[in-house]
């Protein structure tokens, strides 16, 4: 037994060990199910038996050396590869995938950024609200129908009434309640509408609401800031309209278009041939929405806009279908790699 294990060790010692291809020829030569190692424990069967517990103490001993043999090289095969890796400076780097922010945080940090040049503070508020912030303090009677179940997510949390925001000017409520005019501020946020949910609607989209209140503040300084606006997201060239309308908080009250970038005006399917996009709604704050939150409307004035970010992404980059928003569709998020 003694000459078997000297022959199989000088074999062993002198295997040459030079990749992953001849260590696994080394392994199965003599560690296999059909190895030398597996023979010698066969080659017991025929050790005499006053000798046999000293020749299988001798195998044993002998197949650990040979394992341990294997591990070592195996060990000295992967240093050698991953020090050859860290040496190879000319080897091209792994390509990083790029991510992308999504186009309406785009469009949200240009909104702020166009704003906060002309002195607008950003104002920020919570996502439920009680009645007073959402609806009394706007000048919302209590028959309105904006308070009606189909338009709005009511909670109920004992006899407090709730909730989710309908619009972002419950901030400026809040702004209002806590600030001394002159006040200048916009109110960015995600807002909810009990509506069923298609290409065109969804119930919950995102606004950017904006207040100026100072003394003396007309109509005309509302309509030169949402010229620039307009200017300065869609173009020197864009113009503005401005149509009455009617918003219990703000009196008198308009809606405003922009001459539409897609056609020059000249009319297509985007404007329904009309040459003008609806993007905002604004108007005068009404003196009953200043006395409310503690502000002399015999003394101040001020404007107030509202426009949906979902909207202005739209015509800045034609996406016709709200649902791509909020189905975090790579294919469709990939579109807007190298935005700011």
């Amino acid at each position: 037994m003694k000459d078997s294990i000297e022959k199989i060790r000088l074999e062993v010692n002198n295997w040459e060990i030079n990749d992953l291809a001849s260590l696994e020829q080394f392994r199965i030569r003599f560690l296999g199910s059909k190895g030398q190692v597996k023979d010698l424990f066969t080659a017991l069967k025929e050790v005499p038996s006053d000798q046999k517990r000293e020749a299988g103490q001798l195998v044993n001993a002998f197949r650990t050396e040979v394992e341990a043999h294997f591990e070592a090289q195996k060990t000295k095969l992967e240093t050698q590869s991953t020090s050859s890796e860290k040496l190879d400076f000319s080897r091209p780097a792994l390509r990083q995938p790029i991510g992308s922010r999504h186009p309406l945080s785009l469009v949200r940090s240009e909104i702020i950024s166009i704003f906060s040049r002309i002195g607008y503070t950003v104002s920020e508020g919570p996502e439920i609200e009680d009645d007073w912030h959402n609806f009394t303090a706007l000048n919302f009677p209590p028959e309105h129908p904006a308070r009606d179940m189909q338009d709005t997510f009511f909670i109920e949390k004992g006899e407090k009434e709730l909730a989710l925001r309908t619009h972002t000017s419950s901030v400026q409520v809040r702004v209002m309640e806590n600030a001394t005019p002159p006040i200048r501020t916009i109110s960015p946020g995600r807002v909810y509408r009990n509506e069923a949910i298609s290409a065109r609607a969804h119930c919950f989209f995102h606004q950017v609401e904006g207040l100026y209140i100072d003394k003396d503040v007309s109509f005309a300084d509302l309509k030169q800031t949402l010229l620039y606006f307009a200017r300065e997201m869609f173009g020197e060239k864009a113009q503005i309209r401005m149509r009455p309308s009617y918003f219990p908080f703000t009196e008198p009250s308009a809606e405003v278009d922009v001459s539409c970038s897609i056609c020059n005006s000249a009319g297509c399917n985007v404007c329904k041939y009309s040459g003008w996009l609806e993007i905002l709604g604004c108007g005068m704050v009404d003196p009953n929405v200043l006395e409310s939150c503690g502000i002399d409307s015999k003394v101040y004035t001020g404007f107030a806009f509202g426009m949906g970010i979902e909207r202005i992404a739209q015509l800045k980059y034609r996406v016709n279908d709200l649902r791509l928003y909020s189905e975090n569709d790579i294919r469709f998020l990939k579109q807007f790699k190298g935005g700011f």
